[in-house]
């Protein structure tokens, strides 16, 4: 009798251990329940792995949650789970979803510096966003100098300091945390692109190649023109030329800039006025990409000095005063 119920004992474990096993395996493999639309699950910072085995059989994502909790133990990954927004989308199992959660596989959201923005449009810009998290008020806001020392960039000025591009980023950013990633983008490409440049250029710094980029920035939208017009500055520049661009004098004039350049504009000095000053101006203008920078490290070999507006977007370049005059009378007095 002892002997046939230690027999049914064992055969009893057995039985339990193989449907146990069976159960366990199956639970791995099939798919999770999730909607057809899929769904959004975010696991906040502080949480272990447990307690986000919890919060995903509250939300219906899984069940028996004692087969999620050995899986995560025998993986070795319960300490590796990220932080973040996730979209679960079918078919998922539950090793694909601790996996995501292991990669850090969380959604992506985008905010983009734009070319050619200053520093208010900028800010204007990144304020707008409902992607990102805004932690700077309204008053360190208005104030560049705090701006840049919550970025843990101090003392410096804001313009043209932050890469236009456009940067994926988790749920969850800062404000901050997306600028300064910008502002290291900027002198990460800046300091790329000054060690290859060309010899022999008139500017004595990186920061003085920002300046002249910002500026051709403003002058084309058009790339195939950018390296052209680089070169008729840097001609300018070495021939003690005063650069006499618009967009600088525009942007000395600041926010009662009405939309139009008139000819006191042109007279009226300030430090951003080129046509009163020589050299550059003290800042950069504008937020600029790599192809503006590329072009004024490598800018054209022209003998153009002069360049005007066409009214479709290019321009006409010119060698001598007397023939920018001639395109000036054709283009802008139609004449």
């Amino acid at each position: 009798m002892i002997r046939f119920l230690l027999l049914l004992v064992t055969l009893s474990v057995a039985a339990a251990g193989w449907y146990g096993w069976t159960d366990y395996n199956r639970y791995l493999t099939e798919p999770l329940d999730l909607a057809d639309a899929g769904e959004t699950f975010t696991i906040e910072k502080g949480w272990s792995a447990r307690r986000v085995a919890v919060e995903l059989e509250q939300n219906g994502i899984i069940d028996k949650r004692y087969w999620f909790d050995l899986f995560v133990r025998l993986s070795e990954k319960a300490g590796g789970i990220k932080t973040g927004e996730y979209r679960l989308v079918a078919p998922m199992t539950v090793p694909e979803l601790l996996q995501a959660f292991h990669e850090g596989q969380t959604t992506q959201y985008s905010q983009s510096i734009i070319e050619g923005y200053n520093w208010r449009q900028t800010l204007a810009h990144v304020a707008a966003s409902s992607d990102l998290q805004h932690t700077m008020t309204q008053e360190q806001l208005s104030s560049p100098d705090t701006v840049m020392e919550l970025l843990g960039f101090p003392g410096e000025h804001p313009e043209g300091q932050f890469f236009a591009d456009t940067y994926a980023f988790p749920r969850g950013t800062s404000d901050v945390d997306f600028l300064k990633r910008a502002k290291i983008t900027m002198d990460r490409v800046l300091a790329e692109e000054w060690e290859g440049r060309q010899e022999g250029l008139p500017l004595e710094t990186p920061y003085e190649a920002l300046i002249l980029a910002s500026i051709v920035e403003k002058e084309t939208a058009l790339s195939s023109e950018r390296p052209l017009i680089a070169g008729v500055f840097v001609s300018r520049l070495r021939k003690n030329m005063r650069l006499q661009t618009d967009p600088t004098v525009i942007y000395g004039i600041g926010e009662s800039y009405d939309g139009d350049i008139r000819r006191k504009d042109l007279t009226t000095d300030t430090p951003y006025n080129t046509y009163t000053r020589a050299g550059l101006p003290p800042t950069p203008i504008a937020m600029v990409g790599r192809e503006a920078i590329h072009a004024v490290m490598h800018p054209d070999d022209t003998d153009a000095l002069y360049f005007v507006s066409r009214g479709d977007g290019s321009h006409q370049f010119s060698e001598t005063l007397s023939e920018h005059n001639a395109a000036v009378r054709k283009y802008q007095l139609k004449r």
